[in-house]
């Protein structure tokens, strides 16, 4: 398939800017691929798709507060830093992106906080807005991660115009948040409630944990018609034996296997067997599934809505079929769903 029929029409307005008031009352589109049907539903009905022995794959990565504002060395330029990953913590390098970028080059200091107790020199370009940053900091490694923390903000997308909110540090991240270093939420599992997690718990469905980082990777534009000539940028991925062992008991008795999100299926197709089952897995996978594809694990996702032309739509359309996703996206903007990061559900069986 080529990157042309992922186009289609997607009205601004139907962007979420803000989450719905609950969590689980979100809207939930419920698209079953044998028999080609659409339902529309609320977040909290999708516990009616699930029995005792079902599994739920969700990625328990945690979001932490990557973009920063600080000043540059004489002229007091306000830059935004927005942090990609530690590349040494012994050193506090980072790599980073910058905005805007054509005002950093090596050898530039940035100042952060009100009293410029934090300080960031510039020592590499890696990309057009890629930098890699030594910070400068009088303390222990604790003191200095928890400096970032003070100084960080919750890296909600940039298509949300307004101001970060308080609500969004809650919001921006799953209730199952554990393992910090995504820069961006699995947003498919912002829609489970504790009250909805635990009426699942109740009637039986077992619950495995994978750790996806989400990077800004995810989001890349995809810039080639050819679409096997795309590279995803790598992501830390750690699968345990603990999760491999709940995955592949409901393999063996013909359970159903949900994958939160996008990011759940990519993990676990980056640690399939040759007999397709799941295997621990730790270290980084730059896997992209797009049509078509043959899935091993999950027989059942639940995604948001994705934007034009995104790899995430790619993913859902080698899932899904592509005709009864387009049928299903036409269906989402004719009944106004909302798209992406704090839009509705979708549950395809």
């Amino acid at each position: 398939m080529k990157l042309s029929h992922f186009q289609f029409n997607l009205p601004t307005e139907l962007l979420a800017e803000y989450p719905a008031e609950n969590r689980d009352e979100s809207r939930l589109m419920v698209i079953d691929r044998a028999k080609k049907t659409i339902e529309h539903k609320t977040f909290k009905d999708i516990i009616n798709y699930f029995d005792d022995g079902d599994v739920m794959i969700m990625n328990n990565t945690k979001v932490f507060p990557a973009r920063l504002y600080g000043n540059k060395e004489k002229t007091g330029a306000r830059i935004e830093v927005f942090l990609l990953r530690e590349l040494n913590a012994e050193q506090r390098l980072w790599d980073v992106l910058v905005d805007p970028a054509r005002k950093i080059r090596i050898g530039n200091k940035l100042y952060f906080g009100d009293d410029d107790s934090l300080v960031a020199e510039v020592i590499d370009n890696t990309t057009s807005r890629g930098r890699t940053l030594r910070f400068l900091y009088d303390g222990s490694y604790d003191e200095f991660r928890n400096k970032l923390t003070e100084l960080g903000e919750t890296p909600i997308p940039k298509y949300i115009t307004r101001e970060v909110t308080p609500e969004d540090e809650e919001r921006y991240q799953t209730i199952y948040a554990k393992v910090e270093g995504a820069v961006a939420a699995p947003t498919a599992g912002l829609h489970f409630s504790k009250h909805l997690m635990k009426r699942l718990e109740i009637k039986g469905v077992d619950f495995a944990e994978v750790t996806l980082h989400v990077g800004l990777g995810t989001f890349n534009p995809v810039e080639v018609e050819d679409l096997s000539k795309h590279k995803m940028d790598s992501e830390e991925l750690i699968i345990t034996q603990q999760a491999c062992d709940i995955v592949n008991n409901a393999l063996t008795h013909k359970k159903r296997i949900c994958c939160v999100g996008t990011t759940s299926m990519r993990a676990i197709e980056s640690s399939v067997s040759s007999a397709r089952t799941m295997n621990p897995f730790e270290g980084w996978t730059n896997k992209f599934i797009y049509p078509p594809y043959d899935f091993s694990i999950a027989n059942c996702m639940v995604t948001n809505f994705h934007t034009p032309k995104s790899t995430l739509l790619m993913m859902i359309s080698a899932f899904c079929g592509h005709d009864l996703m387009k049928k299903a996206y036409e269906e989402a903007i004719k009944e106004k769903y909302k798209f992406y990061s704090y839009g509705d559900a979708m549950l395809i069986i």
